[in-house]
């Protein structure tokens, strides 16, 4: 075998392990960037894969420019007094689901959008940006607000689908009106608003409790 045989058979061989090395660091660094996410997004993650039929690239590259978009967003602190009329708000709203069930949910859903508007997210006439920012900032909870958005405009959905889209949504007003860092509740254990226990919510006439 001549030299120049010898040589271009080795610049082969270097070229192949090179693109090799390539593909392998490609595709690690895709799997790192999936785990990622989905730690990031929790919940939000296997909807948005499910909305894609199950395209992995297609809800990461979704979910990215999310983050591109609208991670930067700093909420802004609420006042207590602010708070504490939304809370009474959110109190008085519950208690009417009893008489006028679908108008409640359809309440609950313009004062989360307004509280996140409050809190720096986009406004609620750009819905489809807002739910973009809350996931990113809220994908525990943030399904919350496009169930009661669903709820609100089914014609089919009966009182208890109501009730439970109205109790979903409570976690992602409890997240957007808490004290301190907007995420710190994500994906903790949520609590009572206004001293009311979420046992006992939107409990129906007649049923004793």
């Amino acid at each position: 075998m001549s030299t120049l045989t010898t040589v271009l058979v080795l610049a082969a061989v270097v070229a192949a392990l090179v693109a090799a090395g390539l593909l392998l660091r490609a595709r690690m660094g895709t799997g790192s960037g999936t785990r990622s996410l989905r730690r990031r997004f929790g919940p939000e993650y296997d909807r948005t894969l499910e909305r894609y039929g199950g395209d992995g690239e297609a809800a990461d590259r979704d979910l990215r420019e999310r983050v591109e978009r609208h991670g930067g967003i700093r909420p802004l602190p609420l006042e207590q007094a602010v708070r504490e009329h939304y809370a009474a708000q959110w109190t008085m709203l519950q208690e009417r689901f009893v008489d006028a069930p679908r108008q409640a949910v359809a309440d609950a859903e313009e004062l989360l959008t307004r509280i996140a508007a409050t809190r720096g997210f986009p406004e609620p006439d750009r819905r489809e940006e807002q739910l973009a920012a809350l996931s990113v900032h809220h994908p525990h909870h943030v399904e919350g607000l496009r169930t009661v958005h669903r709820a609100a405009r089914s014609d089919a959905a009966s009182t208890e689908e109501l009730r439970e889209a109205l109790v979903h949504a409570r976690a992602l007003f409890e997240d957007l009106t808490a004290a301190g860092s907007p995420t710190a509740t994500q994906g903790a254990r949520t609590r009572p608003v206004a001293g009311h226990d979420r046992r006992h919510l939107l409990k129906p006439k007649g049923s004793g409790a």
